[in-house]
């Protein structure tokens, strides 16, 4: 097949565009040209900013890729220009997006005011957030993440008239490459030889939909060369969905050098604002295993060593110490209760 991605050269399409390749196919890769992360030989290049996305139109003609795989559409006008230029140029449209979509999320970051507790796991029929543009209120206007709403990017894939389109809603990603260093705020505690993590009691409970980077991806291929996944939307996520608590000593497991333990703290001074962690947010992927066949290529143990072994040889500059100095209260009255 041949394959144009629009993206893929950093975190997730690395992995997408190396498995591809693995498979045989032709992958052809539209992008800014500021990342090569992973990307293997035999790739093809084309240079450009999907805000002109119109002007490749004759390069694109010229390939009439099978299958157009957008790693990154963030806003309803990404998506406009994606379907109105690749109407006649390709059989099938995958697009990526996110469990940010469900009206669980938006009670989860409190936007959705008045909503009862959404029950979990979520399925793809599960309600979508009422209100849109989820991070209005915490950025300014021109800030990229401005008019960000997946749900709006759904629509237009889903609803266009011209291609069949793939909706592939993904969980937290972790793993080598990813900016975001998931597991590294408990890490850094186990690595700068805290006695003890504080979690708040519900944040301890809260459970959330994760996946490790090379599994996410295989579900993405699996979405590319399968064509029973034309006009479907399917969630991708661990089978098993761990609480906070649970993946910390996932953490701790991965690590090795850490014999600190769990504080759960009940006082709120450790409680993230803007949370409710009441709101669990995590996802069925019963439908992507059940269709296309899907499961993980890397089990759960291997896939935490790898991402914690990453960020160990790749360390963010990052320090908590505001942090450490509100845990350091909480640990010495739990000493004092002891």
């Amino acid at each position: 097949m041949k394959i144009l991605i629009l993206g893929g050269t950093r975190f997730i399409g690395s992995y997408v565009t190396s498995q591809l390749v693995e498979k045989g196919h032709e992958v052809y890769l539209f992008h800014r040209g500021q990342t090569n992360l992973n990307i293997p030989d035999g790739v093809h290049h084309i240079y450009g900013d999907r805000k002109e996305l119109e002007r490749f139109e004759p390069q694109f003609d010229e390939i009439q890729p099978d299958v157009v795989l957008d790693m990154f559409p963030y806003t309803e006008e990404d998506a406009k220009r994606v379907v109105n230029v690749f109407s006649n140029k390709t059989n099938r449209l995958v697009a990526i997006s996110s469990a940010d979509v469900y009206l669980a999320f938006g009670n989860l970051i409190e936007l959705e005011k008045g909503e009862e507790i959404i029950k979990t796991p979520l399925t793809e029929e599960s309600p979508l957030r009422k209100t849109l543009y989820p991070y209005r209120g915490k950025v300014n206007k021109g800030d990229m993440m401005y008019d960000y709403d997946k749900i709006l990017v759904e629509n237009v894939y889903r609803n266009n008239s011209y291609i069949p389109a793939t909706i592939l809603r993904l969980p937290m990603v972790h793993g080598p490459l990813d900016r975001q260093y998931r597991p590294f705020p408990y890490l850094k505690r186990m690595i700068d030889g805290r006695s003890h993590i504080v979690l708040d009691k519900d944040v301890a409970k809260w459970i959330t939909c994760r996946g490790y980077v090379e599994n996410v991806a295989h579900a993405i291929v699996l979405a590319i060369t399968n064509d029973l996944a034309a006009n479907q939307t399917y969630n991708v996520s661990d089978q098993v969905c761990l609480t906070e608590e649970e993946w910390v000593k996932e953490i701790q497991k991965a690590y090795k050098k850490w014999d600190g333990s769990i504080i759960i703290d009940g006082s709120g001074a450790v409680r993230p604002s803007g949370m409710n962690a009441k709101q669990h947010i995590y996802m069925s992927s019963e439908k992507i295993r059940k269709e296309l066949g899907y499961k993980e290529i890397v089990s759960f143990e291997d896939g935490m060593e790898r991402t914690i072994n990453w960020i160990l040889n790749n360390m963010p500059n990052l320090q908590y110490e505001n942090e450490y100095a509100i845990e350091d209260k909480i640990i010495e009255k739990s000493g004092d209760l002891s």
